[in-house]
């Protein structure tokens, strides 16, 4: 039997606490639980929760954006893509076409999916219709895309990936100057598929606690608790806390459809820059599919040069554990979820759009009077 989110609670209130812990979640999904539970509150005070870099909309390289927006206004095509990447906005001008809503709504064919068995279906049901499925997310959607291909796709169905590898940018963290926290909570639904070993390297190379936690509240507070008898032990090591669907290994399936479809290359995360290894490409059995096959005109090498973060944006530095959301400079104030200025305020797990969905309003660079006339 489960224990629930108030019994570890309790027994995180009897720990002998350092005066600081900074223990920084990877997964969108877990700062979604952390806010909506109020669970910074319920912890005591020297305990710091920090978003971390689990947004894979708020990561999509601008470059990647714009090509989407520029292929489905002026090809014959039909572009699909995951409902949030539809109100990313690029960097441009206002008076132009800035996200793929917009572009939508200027004629192109866009639609919005949630799964890529609906780009799939489309595909099928319009053999002579090009379909262009612009494919943004970490391993857990990059498997079922992968093995959408590996089981047979039609020719007419194109991929725009933009697929990303989470541990890649923790490494990346912990091997620089200033990693910012002092344990991790490893995201479940990534290691149901590559398996909990794949984070092992944080505790043995780095020395730092980790726990693989779920999305409900009580395996994630469970984590929590892991993480901090750890420190106080000074014994890192991998704990998982999501039993009920993680193994060691993993899904063997889901790995064997991601090593024959996808390899591995560095990759561009927004406003971060290139990370080793963390990203996907096709393979060259699956090159029919690439989108850069057909229309290689929309490469476009120069957008890497303006694809950072728009002016004042932070989103970067959130996405990196650095600052909290609303320690930006536009988080509530120039940017709203009616109208946001950078990613982090577009998804459902980006830091900035959970904080302030769930009531947090106060700019603490802007003022809180200020950020609050625009809630």
């Amino acid at each position: 039997m489960q224990q629930t989110a108030a019994y570890w609670l309790e027994k995180i209130q009897h720990l002998e606490l350092p005066n600081r812990v900074r223990i920084m979640n990877v997964c969108g999904g877990h700062e979604r639980t952390v806010s909506a539970t109020g669970l910074r509150t319920a912890l005591p005070a020297r305990i710091e929760l920090i978003a971390g870099p689990g947004c894979p909309v708020c990561i999509c390289p601008e470059e990647d954006i714009y090509a989407a927006i520029q292929l489905a206004l002026h090809e014959p095509i039909t572009l699909v893509a995951f409902g949030d990447m539809l109100r990313v906005p690029v960097n441009l001008p206002q008076r132009e076409i800035r996200t793929l809503l917009e572009a939508r709504a200027a004629g192109a064919d866009i639609r919005a999916i949630a799964t890529p068995l609906e780009a799939l279906q489309l595909a099928l049901a319009e053999p002579k219709r090009t379909v262009v499925f612009f494919a943004a997310g970490f391993e857990t959607t990059m498997a079922p895309v992968a093995a959408m291909l590996a089981q047979g796709a039609p020719d007419n169905l194109l991929l725009l990936l933009s697929g990303r590898r989470t541990w890649p940018a923790v490494s990346m963290l912990l091997e620089s100057d200033n990693p910012g926290f002092d344990a991790l909570i490893a995201p479940g639904h990534v290691a149901t598929i590559m398996g909990a070993d794949e984070w092992r390297f944080v505790p043995e190379r780095h020395n730092i606690p980790t726990a693989i936690a779920g999305f409900r509240a009580n395996t994630l507070v469970a984590a929590i608790y892991s993480v901090l008898r750890q420190i106080i032990g000074n014994q890192p090591f991998l704990d998982n806390c999501y039993t009920e669907v993680v193994r060691p290994g993993g899904n063997s399936y889901a790995q064997s459809c991601l090593a024959r479809v996808l390899g591995i290359v560095d990759a561009n995360w927004r406003g971060i820059g290139i990370i080793p290894t963390s990203g996907y490409r096709l393979q060259p059995e699956f090159q029919q599919h690439d989108v850069q096959a057909h229309f290689p005109q929309y490469a476009d090498a120069s957008r890497k040069r303006v694809g950072k973060m728009p002016a004042g944006c932070d989103c970067a530095r959130v996405v990196l554990g650095r600052i909290n959301p609303n320690q930006c400079r536009l988080y509530g104030v120039a940017c709203l979820p009616a109208q946001p200025v950078g990613p982090c305020m577009v998804s459902d797990e980006g830091a900035c759009r959970i904080w302030w969905s769930n009531g947090i309003r106060n700019n603490l660079r802007a003022g809180t009077r200020k950020a609050a006339t625009h809630g």
